[in-house]
């Protein structure tokens, strides 16, 4: 019985693929690791980890999956975790001793150019190890359709008859991607020989999309970025053959399964989509919906575009995938196409890249500092600072704009005739709303620019950071008017869902800063007249805004109830607390609550002035510490010099005490002298010259002798 149970289990396979590092590696290697060996084979299940759209969630191999190794393009890459092992090796012996242990080696060259000829190389050394090699390999070359770019029409007169697999004899490439088609052939060649010991296949696929983007990267992340429009090269009429690259995943896991006769296949969905179809599509998705024509010399300025890339964007070929479609079994995550699919690709576009927006709220009372924190969040995080007098500024200017349009143009469209009367009709509305209304905007217009402000692209792209709204109960709590109310059916099933509010919308971290009446008086009367004059912090206008607010955040009567009903924490920071510059301590602590920023990071420009920011700052600190460094050796010499004058001034004081005591001590001795000896001694030396005795010192001594007062 045991025996049986083994021999059902599904045998794994070991399998090879470069670069797992990079985009395409990367994809395969995820999407292939949780394949189970044969599934291809069988009627697929309705519910299949391997071909989830979901990117952003790993699942964990099943029991019998292919077992992935690779090498890694950056060599600081940590292991992902669906690859079993990464291929680290300093020459190509020890690299082919890896590659012989591997069931199937897949070798993508779409990407890196270096690749070609690794490629080239591993096919031709087992090929010529064939006979020593015991197990059968299959080998997989991931080329471009490019190779393709240049081939002629196979109707001149239906220039619209798509390329098959069948004309892959006919193909003429690009002239940047001629070797290509060199390795392409180079590997056909080499399975041609021993076909029982060595496959070889060549998947000439379409321009991949999906997951986090490669070729279409440049638009997603303009978009994204809110580009005023989206740039389109030359005309834009181009077809380009396109495919996920999960499908693509699906087509490689065919060819290991399946082993098919045909060994040139091309990966390709069903689309013909152009390159301006492509483009409006992720701009109106995704960015303004506009797009902008430019010529192929200025595309080619654009940093973000690398040659290759460029070629690929230009090509403009029609094929059809027959042996994809007619004899692998495929569970396509986007057969139709980019365009057709275009909400499901930004979907992932923005998980794989983790660029969910962040939604904040921040409330208190009035000068508790809520404009001055929000700043630095959104300077911070790269959102987008929500305040009432801007929204309603910008959507009445929305509508003047409108309005003015359907003045300006002589014979529009339709539809923009009629955009144009209703901004016109909704303007004449306000008027007359305000007009009854104490020059004021009803609270239902101020809810309805707040939820085209929040709906809008930049707010859904990289978030928001709402200033000191919503001020009321009502103003959330209405249930026609609602801010977070969903606005259309499908929006209200899913708020149903999600506690009945637009998920869109409703913030992720509520911040409710508190401060007494006598701090926020304080603060406001510590303020230069300059910045208070012309403002609502005047003395009357601050009493009659703190009153107004306690009013409408009692105990029982909040908004901060809504949120707290529906589970959304709120922090409430104590800002009295908080003593710091632009409160630095009461960002700080925002700043830990809401986590990691969700975006690019910074522009190229930034780093670069953040860099020259850091060179100013680091220079200013050396020239800062060089400057009191001399100060601290001036100030020593001084204190050495001061030292040595005082040392030296002592010293002398000293030599003359001295003096003066030698010479007080020496008086007596010298009366002494002058009374006794001295008188005698004078004589001596008269007497001694006198006379000139032979031995002068001798006559002298013996004169002092004789003649010594005190002798006698």
């Amino acid at each position: 019985m045991a025996f049986q149970d083994d021999a059902e289990k599904p045998k794994s396979k070991r399998m090879f693929i470069n670069q797992v590092d990079a985009y395409h590696g990367k994809n395969l290697a995820k999407f292939l690791s949780r394949c189970v060996v044969g599934a291809s084979l069988e009627e697929p299940e309705e519910e299949d980890d391997a071909r989830s759209t979901s990117s952003s969630i790993i699942a964990l191999p099943k029991e019998g999956c292919y077992e992935i190794v690779g090498t890694v393009k950056d060599a600081e890459t940590t292991k992902p975790e669906f690859v079993k092992e990464v291929i680290n090796f300093e020459n190509k012996d020890q690299l082919y001793e890896q590659l012989v242990e591997c069931d199937v080696i897949v070798y993508d060259i779409t990407q890196d150019p270096d690749q070609i000829d690794e490629a080239v190389w591993a096919v031709s050394e087992i090929h010529s190890d064939l006979d020593k090699i015991e197990k059968p390999k299959m080998f997989i070359l991931i080329s471009s359709v490019m190779t393709w770019a240049k081939s002629k029409s196979l109707d001149p007169d239906d220039p619209e008859i798509p390329f098959t697999e069948d004309d892959y004899r006919r193909r003429k490439p690009h002239p940047n991607f001629k070797e290509h088609i060199s390795a392409e052939k180079t590997v056909i060649k080499m399975g041609k020989t021993n076909k029982a010991n060595l496959v070889t296949y060549v998947v000439a696929t379409a321009l991949t999309y999906g997951a986090e983007e490669s070729f279409f990267h440049y638009l997603f992340k303009s978009a994204w970025h809110n580009a005023p429009q989206l740039l389109c090269f030359g005309d834009g009429q181009n077809v380009i053959p396109t495919i996920h690259i999960k499908d693509l995943a699906g087509v490689i896991q065919n060819i290991a399964d399946s082993r098919p006769k045909v060994r040139y296949l091309i990966a390709k969905d069903d689309s013909n989509n152009t390159l301006f179809e492509i483009v409006k599509a992720v701009s109106s998705s995704l960015g303004t919906g506009k797009v902008k024509s430019i010529t192929k010399e200025e595309a080619l300025l654009n940093k973000d575009i690398e040659q290759a890339d460029f070629d690929m964007l230009l090509v403009n070929l029609r094929m059809d995938a027959v042996n994809v479609k007619e004899n692998m079994r495929i569970s396509w995550v986007s057969e139709s196409g980019m365009v057709d699919n275009i909400m499901q690709t930004i979907k992932e576009y923005k998980d794989s890249r983790k660029l969910q927006p962040l939604r904040i709220c921040v409330l208190g009372p009035p000068a508790s500092g809520k404009t001055t924190v929000i700043q630095q969040l959104c300077e911070f995080y790269k959102l987008h600072h929500i305040k009432i007098k801007d929204v309603i500024d910008q959507a009445i200017d929305d509508l003047k704009a409108q309005a003015r349009r359907a003045d300006t143009e002589e014979e529009g469209e339709d539809e923009d005739d009629n955009k144009a009367q209703e901004a016109q009709e909704l303007l004449d509305q306000i008027q007359e709303e305000m007009a009854g209304n104490n020059n004021k905007l009803t609270d239902s217009k101020v809810l309805q620019f707040y939820k085209e402000k929040l709906h809008s692209m930049p707010c859904q792209n990289q978030g928001f950071v709402l200033d000191g709204f919503p001020k009321l109960k009502d103003h959330v709590e209405n249930e026609e008017d609602g801010l977070f109310n969903a606005t259309d059916a499908e929006e209200a099933e899913e708020a149903d869902k999600e506690g009945n509010y637009d998920k869109k919308l409703m913030p992720e971290f509520m911040f409710c800063l508190e401060a007494t009446d006598e701090f926020l008086r304080n603060r406001v009367m510590n303020l230069p007249e300059s910045v208070v004059h012309g403002t609502h912090n005047t003395e009357t206008e601050l009493n009659r805004r703190l009153k107004t607010y306690r009013d409408n955040n009692d105990e029982e009567n909040t908004v901060l109830t809504y949120f707290d009903e529906r589970e959304i924490d709120i922090v409430k920071l104590d800002v009295t607390k908080d003593d710091s510059k632009m409160m630095k301590d009461t960002v700080d602590k925002m700043k830990k609550v809401i986590g990691g920023a969700r975006n690019y990071g910074p522009t190229p420009e930034e780093l670069e002035e953040m860099r020259r920011q850091e060179e100013e700052a680091r220079l200013k600190k050396e020239t800062e510490e060089r400057q009191e460094r001399e100060r601290k050796e001036a100030e020593e010499s001084n204190l050495r010099k001061q030292r040595q004058e005082e040392w030296t001034s002592r010293l002398n004081e000293v030599k003359r005490e001295e003096y003066e005591l030698l010479e007080a001590q020496s008086i007596p001795l010298r009366n002494y002298l002058m009374k006794h000896v001295m008188p005698t001694l004078t004589q001596g030396l008269i007497d001694c010259c006198k006379t000139r005795p032979d031995d002068p010192l001798d006559y002298l001594a013996e004169y002092l002798f004789q003649n010594n007062p005190q002798v006698d």
